[in-house]
């Protein structure tokens, strides 16, 4: 493995402020074939920070392409649902999941992507039991990248395949600042940045969004009832703090499924189900999507939009700053511009939105509601969930309050306060 050390660094920094595994929990990773280095790492430091059982569940692309290539429609349309019961289950009796990203974006390339997409739409429906139980709030949860060989071919086809990894491994340190003297402390005090930003946007009264630029995004956003704004550390319902997503640079809400009126242009490109989707362009009324566009990918975007109902309304609104570290990657490998074709990272280099579900948490008291007291709130639902920048440096970010007085959040990328 690449710089053992600094990878062993980097296990113990999601061990123990990422997940934050407690004391006899059971922990639970899901990763790629790619990755089995590091599950060791993550699993050896669990059982030193107290774990009492380490779970993991493999999976390979190769594998999952040639059944996509030659498995029948109707076993691809009905996957079977005991990995992601036997998942949830795990989480049901207290345990916690790691989903480590790694998986090569041109995996399917050459596959026809209307049997592939009805086959990862079919599978995102078999999952719902894990999602529902990860949304009550009472497990920690994190999602974390890994270079794979595929994965870092394509984020520096310029350089030979060991050099390409090398420096996807680099890029990847610095966005989780382990190239600081003390990463721990780094991170916390990153965190408590986020979550200063999250208290002034929950005192603000704020309930609504305006978002302009040049590319000709013009949107009014209306957010759920009860808005709250989330970003840093999170809490599960029973204390325990944790990070989601590292790296993560975003702070975030949900919008009312019902309340999204205008047009929004993605900013950044999207690498969605093994097809690189450009130039996206969603129209809504009333929360629905009811136009779009895409230079390139327009099947794929199809795709996107009709896993379900809720595939076609909005789901989360998140704010990051032009530059953030993630957007300064580029700059520390020399390279401008980088794209990391992986959403993890490249929503935590921009403003962005999702279409599909919405975090519950984002609501005040939420997790609490039932199904229909949630929808009612205009949180949206969906078995998806999917992420798409539209962060420019010239991005104008308007809130408004239900007296209708407005404060400016962003103006030209950045945070206006």
């Amino acid at each position: 493995m690449y710089r053992a050390e600094d990878a062993r660094r980097y296990a113990g920094l999601a061990i123990n402020q990422g997940i934050h595994v407690q004391k006899g929990q059971t922990l639970l990773i899901r990763a790629q074939v790619d990755c089995v280095e590091f599950v060791r790492l993550l699993t050896e430091e669990a059982y030193r920070a107290g774990a009492s059982d380490v779970q993991v569940f493999f999976t390979d692309t190769q594998v999952d392409r040639l059944r996509y290539q030659y498995a029948p429609q109707e076993v691809l349309d009905n996957p079977a649902g005991w990995m992601p019961q036997a998942q949830a289950d795990y989480l049901e009796k207290g345990g916690c999941v790691i989903s480590l990203t790694s998986a090569d974006p041109d995996a399917f390339l050459g596959l026809d992507m209307g049997r592939v997409g009805r086959g990862l739409n079919a599978a995102k429906v078999a999952a719902k039991p894990f999602r529902e139980q990860v949304d009550k709030g009472e497990n920690q949860w994190l999602v974390l990248g890994v270079p794979s060989p595929g994965w870092a071919q394509k984020a520096f086809s310029q350089d030979g395949p060991e050099r390409a990894v090398e420096k996807l491994w680099d890029a990847i340190y610095h966005t989780m600042r382990l190239d600081e003297a003390d990463a721990a402390g780094a991170w916390e005090a990153h965190s408590r940045t986020l979550r200063e930003q999250c208290g002034k946007l929950n005192g603000s009264g704020v309930v609504s969004l305006r978002l302009r630029n040049a590319l000709g995004t013009d949107l009014a956003l209306g957010l759920v009832d009860g808005p709250v704004w989330e970003g840093g550390s999170s809490q599960t319902t029973g204390g325990v703090s944790f990070h989601a997503n590292m790296p993560t640079e975003e702070v975030f809400s949900a919008p009312h499924r019902d309340r999204v009126n205008g047009t929004v242009y993605s900013s950044m490109p999207l690498n969605y189900q093994g097809t690189l989707i450009e130039g996206m362009r969603f129209t809504f009324r009333d929360g629905v999507v009811v136009d779009c566009d895409a230079k390139t990918g327009r099947e794929a975007l199809d795709l996107m939009l009709s896993v379900d109902e809720g595939s076609r309304r909005l789901g989360e609104v998140a704010l990051v700053p032009v530059d953030s570290p993630l957007a300064k990657a580029g700059a520390l490998i020399q390279q401008a511009g980088i794209l990391f074709y992986n959403t993890l990272f490249d929503e935590n280099a921009s403003c962005h939105l999702a279409l599909g579900s919405a975090y519950p948490s984002c609501s005040r008291g939420a997790l609490d509601l039932s199904r229909q007291e949630r929808l009612a709130r205009g949180i949206n639902e969906s078995v998806s969930h999917v992420d798409f920048m539209f962060g420019t440096a010239d991005l104008s970010v308007v809130g408004v309050r239900a007296d209708g007085s407005t404060l400016q959040i962003f103006e030209n990328g950045q945070w206006a306060f």
